[in-house]
Parts: C-alpha cells; structure tokens; sequence
C-alpha cells in the first residue's frame, strides 16, 4: 500500500511516494529545477499564481512516476503540506480571481493592527492567541478594502494546500489548524471567531466546511485521476502547514517537542498544551496538526522570513561560479566571528518577532582590506543563527525551553557550519534525521486515511542521524551580543525614521 505526499513549497513543489509498511520512500521529484518566481508588485509585496502550483504538482507527480519503482495505482492516500497563510481566492466556479498574497507579503499590517485594536488586546490574545497581525484574516481585509470587484466574486477563501485539494477533488475544506493558522478560530469558544468576521466584516460563508486534519477531505476526481494516472476515488486524508507538517515529519507532537527549519525562511517550532500566547504576537500560536476540543496540543511558532531566501542571495550575488557545497567549504575557511563583520538577515517582508517592522537586510563592519566573500558566507550563516538565537529566547521568555530541537539534514542544515553556529549560539543540541515534508505529508496521509493506528505508528521507523552538542569554549555567545547591540540600534533608527516621516 502506497501513500502519496504533496509539499507545496515557495520555491518548488515536491512529490514523493511512500511504502506504509516499511515506510520507505520508494521515489521523489520536484518541480521547477530552478526556483519559481515571487511577484512584488509594490515593496513589501509577495504574489505567486495557485495555478502554477498546481501545474508544478502535476510536473512534479510526471517526474515521480517516471522514476518507477511503484505502481501509481497502488497509491492509497494522498497528503498536502504547504507554504503557510497564502490567501487563495475562487469564484463559485473554482476559479482563481487573483493571485495568491502569501507568507512574506507585508501589505495586511495596518489592517491587522486595526482589528487587534477593535477587538481589543486582552479578548484578541486569549482567545485568538495571537494579533491578526499580517495573517491570512488581514490579507483578505486588504483585497476588501483595495479590490471589492474581487471581494464581491469570492466563494470560498482558501490556503494554499485547500486549493490543490480542491483542484484534486473538487471539494474545499478546512481544519482548526488552518482556521488558526490564518487568525479566524476562536481557542475559547472552539469555533470560527465571530470576533475576527465582525471587525473585517466578513460573511461567514466565505470560510470552508470545517473537517478534522486526519481525515478524508475529499476523493481524487476521475478526470484528475486519468490525468495524474492515479485511481479515481483515492482520498486527500491530510492537509497542514509546512511547519506543523515539518514537526510532524520529526515526530514532534507531544508537550515540550521542539522542530526546526531553516528553509527560505526559518523556524523554531515547538508543541505545548497550554492556550499561551506572547503578548507582543513576536511568536504566534497555532492549532497544531493532532489539537482537538478534548486534547490541546498548540504549536509555537517563532519564523524568520529570510534564512535561505539571504544564502540564495549572497550565493547569487558572490558566488555565481561555485554550488552551495563549495560555498558552505568558503565559509569554513573564515574564522569564527567572520572578523567581526555582523550580518542582520531581514530582508524578506516585515518580521513577526521584531513587531512586524520592515527592518532589511544589514552589513556592519565591512573591512575593504580584510574581508572576502568567505567572510561574506560565514557571516550570513552566523547571522541567521544569531536571529534563531533571538527569536528563541523570545520563546523561552515565554516559558518553551528546549533541551533538545529535532531537525531535518535539509536546507541550511546540510551546512555543517551553520548547524554547528546554530547549537553554539543557542547552547541547545540538534538531533538531524532524514526528514522531508513531502514525506512527511504522505504518512500524515497514512494516519488521516486510517492506514496507521496512530502517528506514533507512522514514524516507528524514523532514525536519528546525528546529534550536535555545543562546542566548549566556542565564541558565538560574544558574537552573538555584538550581533544584538546592532539589531537593537537599527530598531531604534527604524522607530526614529519613522516618526520623523509622520511628522512631516
């Protein structure tokens, strides 16, 4: 028996296909080979098109089935992880009315914020666990306030991974999870937050049919089916995230767990049962991928817009000539400190855990005479370290103290450099498996569809592959104060400049 799992990435769209008995991944591929286009119409604007998702998911499910080793109508079940708070848009025909405004795009800020002080900072906080801040409730906001021919064609919002359900089955549905993830569920009351529709002035029937996460959400089409060479009735049985489905794929589920990623953007993820909540929204809560009303298990979520969107960069920018393994070797060569040269990796929309401010990417302490692009790539890495650094010990303010974080060798922790500066900064060790999403959502699949008993079952077989501990004697704590005395002056210029702007 085969299960099926979707990743619906911001720079890709990746497929793999899973044996549930020995949870063996029998193939994967991805599409494009290249990293797919953002559109930023405006700055501070992040856009992509749900149909070039879907035609990369179809691309990429071509590439896996022409790899053999399975017989695709064996698959049994089919599992969607994806880019999380993209609003996506559809008319009663199930068509797109505009592109998707997604993760990164900061435009809902002023809207959230305006919300938050209708609603209220106590009623929002405690039972909304978070600010609507620049989430996918904000977004629709904007598109209300800004395109009202759209908003008058809506039928159904939706998330990114509800989209490639719907063009899968033809149904559209939702979950806590997704309702959370996008700021429309009440945690109190354990329902669509009529807080959130009052104050946008939303009509309820805008949101899906509600299921649970581990369940059938709907049956693969016949036309679909014949196009994907699948069998027609098979069930999308999973739908999360990528950060819950990440912790998932790392088997973190329980009080206390901790995951992290470091993708184009980064994340520490960790799981409680209490309804917390950060008073200033630096973090966000969210209903994890096994909350219930009677068994609350939330996520933590600290991100960081842009971890690997800034190592693209600089290898874009200083080494066009050389891959990422070359660089990574580059980087090592630097000493510890990068002499000095700090890095601030802010340059991909506005940051939650700075309070939502578009602070940018910053260079400090550039030697003309000293410094090459080696120093270049070892900073950038000890930089984004140092801001997982901060954004962590916003969490352990908040009572989440790790003493172990679980991680995926993927990403930027194929770099032995940054996963070590990582441990080093943090004084937290890493346990790194063979995880990936795609795999991951297709044993979510296994457990939505009834295949595994439980989630425990699903990841039986997950190995660990190495544990990092934290260097004695390493230096990343001073570096790591150095990094924050410039942060902490920038936000104090960004507050400056912008009062001096509404002065004017």
């Amino acid at each position: 028996m085969l299960l099926l799992g979707i990743d619906i990435g911001t720079s890709s769209v990746k497929v793999s296909v899973v044996d549930a008995r020995s949870q063996l991944t029998l193939a994967s591929a991805q599409y494009p080979d290249t990293e797919s286009p953002i559109m930023s119409l405006q700055l501070g604007w992040a856009e992509q098109s749900p149909d070039m998702w879907w035609e990369q998911t179809q691309q990429a499910m071509a590439r896996c089935h022409a790899k053999g080793g399975y017989d695709p109508s064996d698959i049994a079940a089919i599992g969607i992880a994806y880019q999380m708070h993209g609003l996506v848009l559809v008319d009663k025909d199930q068509q797109v009315l505009r592109n998707s405004i997604i993760w990164c795009d900061s435009r809902a800020v002023p809207y959230g914020d305006k919300a938050f002080e209708q609603i209220g900072e106590e009623r929002s906080l405690s039972h909304l666990l978070n600010s609507p801040g620049n989430f996918t409730a904000a977004k629709l906001a904007w598109v209300k306030d800004n395109e009202p021919e759209v908003y008058s064609k809506i039928d159904k919002v939706m998330l990114p991974g509800d989209f490639i359900a719907m063009k899968l089955t033809g149904r559209i549905t939702t979950s806590a999870s997704a309702l959370s993830e996008g700021i429309f569920y009440d945690f109190k009351d354990k329902q669509l937050s009529t807080d959130v529709m009052n104050a946008f002035g939303f009509e309820d029937d805008l949101i899906p049919e509600q299921r649970e996460l581990f369940s059938v959400h709907g049956e693969v089409t016949s036309e679909v089916a014949q196009q994907l060479r699948l069998r027609a009735g098979i069930p999308v049985a999973y739908k999360a995230g990528d950060q819950p489905n990440n912790a998932l794929s790392l088997n973190v589920l329980q009080p206390g767990e901790v995951a992290a990623t470091a993708g184009t953007s980064g994340v520490i993820y960790g799981v409680s049962d209490q309804l917390a909540y950060d008073p200033l929204s630096r973090v966000n809560t969210f209903a994890h991928v096994n909350h219930t009303e009677t068994d609350q298990r939330l996520g933590i979520l600290l991100c960081i817009n842009g971890t690997g969107s800034l190592n693209r960069w600089a290898k874009n920018l200083f080494g066009s000539d050389i891959g990422y393994t070359e660089m990574n070797e580059m980087a090592k060569s630097a000493p510890e400190g990068s002499s000095g040269l700090r890095i601030l990796p802010f340059g991909n929309g506005a940051e939650r855990m700075l309070c939502n401010k578009l602070v940018g990417v910053h260079f400090h302490h550039i030697d003309l005479n000293l410094h090459d692009r080696s120093h270049i790539f070892r900073a950038v890495q000890e930089g984004i370290a140092c801001a997982f650094r901060y954004g962590l010990d916003i969490m352990r303010g908040n009572g989440m103290n790790p003493t172990v974080i679980r991680a995926g060798k993927a990403n930027l922790f194929l770099s032995d450099l940054f996963a070590q500066t990582f441990v080093n900064v943090t004084g937290v060790p890493v346990e790194l498996y063979n995880n990936d999403g795609s795999v991951g959502a297709a044993l979510g699949a296994g457990i939505g569809a009834g295949i595994f008993a439980t989630p425990a079952e699903a990841f039986k077989g997950m190995e660990k592959i190495q544990t990092i501990t934290p260097q004695e004697g390493n230096g990343m704590e001073q570096v790591y104060q150095e990094w924050k005395v410039l942060l902490d002056a920038q936000l104090t210029a960004e507050d400056s400049i912008e009062q001096a702007l509404d002065a004017q």
